[in-house]
């Protein structure tokens, strides 16, 4: 059963965020990848970091649902988080909090609602922010780099429109080839396109998961890819950054197994 206040009330917090998150400049982030209805994973990842002293954020990278058997209790839990915690919580956009735009295969969660809690599901996942980026140098979001002039352009990107689907939907490749096409829905992209793009948005490293066959570092080292979910390895990890401190590959933060 879909709670009506809890969805009102978080649906208003995210409705306040822009499309393109901003980090303070003190304190730690916690990055997290995919969790796909590994409930424990989100649990263990706020015991362990959202109480300590130091203040810390928690954004997770997106795909809540869909794989895992709890996806459910996973995004519910998150929600509440969210609504607890809007400040030091951040919740991005997936390709699994798609579904109503673009078709997508496993999608368990979804075909285990009726057509209007896929409705509400829907509208409220079209509120989530696409990315977040600090003064240090980190950009984070769930798959792909979109094609804009500037990076602030990302608040006009429209829910499912191009720049979108290259943001929860695109992979990259280490090729010489700037842009691959398209693989199963999945648009490709390569080294050159992932340097030209982090030049212009004057980003230093790209935090992101979304691609279980991608090494865990590309492109020396600046592209970051990350899973915190049983549903594809049973290695979990989460990245740690100091806000504080300058960030050029990922030899400046902390990959951390849970």
């Amino acid at each position: 059963m879909i709670s009506e206040d809890l969805f009102k009330e978080v649906g208003e917090i995210f409705e306040r965020e822009p499309r393109l998150l901003h980090l303070p400049s003190q304190g730690k982030v916690v990055f997290v990848g995919d969790t796909h209805g590994d409930l424990d994973a989100s649990q263990q990842v706020i015991r362990q970091y959202l109480k300590l002293k130091k203040p810390y954020r928690v954004v997770f990278l997106g795909d809540y649902v869909d794989r895992g058997e709890y996806s459910k209790e996973n995004i519910l839990y998150l929600l509440h988080l969210k609504r607890e915690h809007p400040d030091e919580i951040f919740l991005l956009a997936g390709n699994h909090e798609g579904y109503m735009v673009k078709e997508l295969y496993p999608a368990n969660f979804w075909n285990s609602l009726s057509l209007k809690e896929r409705e509400i599901y829907g509208l409220l996942f079209s509120k989530f922010p696409l990315a977040i980026t600090s003064q240090n140098g980190i950009l984070a979001l769930h798959g792909g780099l979109p094609e804009l002039n500037s990076l602030e352009e990302m608040n006009q990107i429209e829910w499912g429109d191009a720049n979108w689907d290259k943001i929860v939907w695109g992979d990259f490749v280490e090729s010489d080839v700037d842009i691959l096409g398209d693989w199963w829905g999945r648009p490709q992209f390569g080294t050159s396109y992932f340097g030209q793009m982090m030049d212009r948005y004057q980003k230093q490293i790209l935090v992101r998961s979304h691609q279980p066959n991608a090494p865990p570092l590309m492109f020396k080292k600046r592209c970051i890819t990350i899973f915190t979910s049983h549903a594809y390895l049973p290695i979990r990890s989460i990245l740690i950054a100091d806000l504080e401190k300058e960030i050029r590959t990922a030899e400046d933060v902390i990959i951390e197994r849970i």
